[in-house]
């Protein structure tokens, strides 16, 4: 299943399976295994009785143990564990801008936004992983996170808690049903997902021009802007799910252990969608109270 994020879908990822050994192949890291078949292959049967030899037996029990060390490939372990140093990277960072940056001040912010996205494009279609460019992209984020929140929370007192609670309560509540099963990422499911996501990237395409000009949708008060946050947050939803869904398959086939940096930066873009639209909808809601 291909991902509408590009850091999955991109030519030679982890979505791949072509490079890969797949479980029950014949090949150890992409080439065949040459070994003779009764003499190097210390697993072999013997023509004759059909059993293993004393001599093999042994030779199995003295072998290394098989695991990701030994084979270099990705594991859950490993996506965990490098979208953690993804996401403390991005929090100590808005805590820098947290603590550091004047409210009032939004100059850097943008600017560190924009690096992101610099960053996070360059990342997205580069066909190898670069951790230290991962980890750049979300040191850049969480510092723009981290100082509109901060903006956010001297207005709204509370509302940073509130959209991280948020925010790890979607992560949970999809992790759960897609695990359990309740959602399936079928072909049907994402050409709906991708055709609403692009629809909602157009409408706020069209209200960033419009406000521009001093025109206003509406799209960030009253019940519209309900609206479009609870769409926006479904969304981001939607791509975590996508994620599950490319990490299982990319375990499944093998891939290369490098390849948990690219999916922890998935996982990454998601949340940031989420907790963004998480912060604009809860600002509505105490707006209009």
């Amino acid at each position: 299943m291909r991902s509408s994020n590009p850091v999955f879908s991109r030519e030679g990822s982890f979505t791949r399976g072509s490079g890969y050994a797949a479980p029950g192949n014949n090949q150890r890291g992409g080439a065949e295994y040459q070994g003779d078949p009764y003499g190097n292959n210390p697993y072999a049967r013997s023509p004759q009785s059909g059993q293993l030899t004393d001599q093999q037996l042994a030779a199995m029990y003295e072998a290394p143990a098989a695991g990701p060390l030994r084979t270099g490939r990705m594991t859950m372990d490993d996506v965990v564990a490098r979208t953690a140093l993804t996401l403390l990277t991005l929090v100590a960072a808005g805590a820098v801008a947290w603590f550091a940056l004047p409210v009032a001040n939004y100059g850097i912010a943008v600017a560190a936004a924009l690096a992101a996205f610099v960053v996070g494009m360059v990342i997205s279609f580069k066909r190898s992983v670069s951790p230290p460019l991962i980890l750049v992209y979300a040191g850049l984020e969480g510092f723009f996170l981290g100082a509109v929140t901060n903006a956010l929370n001297t207005a709204l007192p509370g509302i940073a808690i509130q959209a991280v609670l948020g925010t790890a309560a979607v992560f949970a509540a999809m992790l759960i049903a897609y695990k359990s099963g309740r959602i399936r990422v079928t072909p049907r499911y994402t050409r709906i997902g991708l055709t609403v996501a692009m629809g909602f990237v157009l409408l706020l395409l069209v209200n960033a021009v419009a406000s521009i000009f001093g025109a206003s949708m509406g799209l960030n008060s009253g019940p519209l802007g309900i609206l479009v946050g609870v769409v926006g947050i479904g969304l981001g939803a939607f791509f975590l799910s996508l994620d599950f869904a490319e990490i299982e398959e990319a375990i499944r086939r093998g891939a290369p252990q490098q390849e948990s940096w690219r999916a922890a930066f998935g996982l990454t873009l998601s949340l940031v969608w989420i907790y963004l639209e998480m912060l604009r909808l809860i600002a509505i809601l105490r707006g209009d109270d």
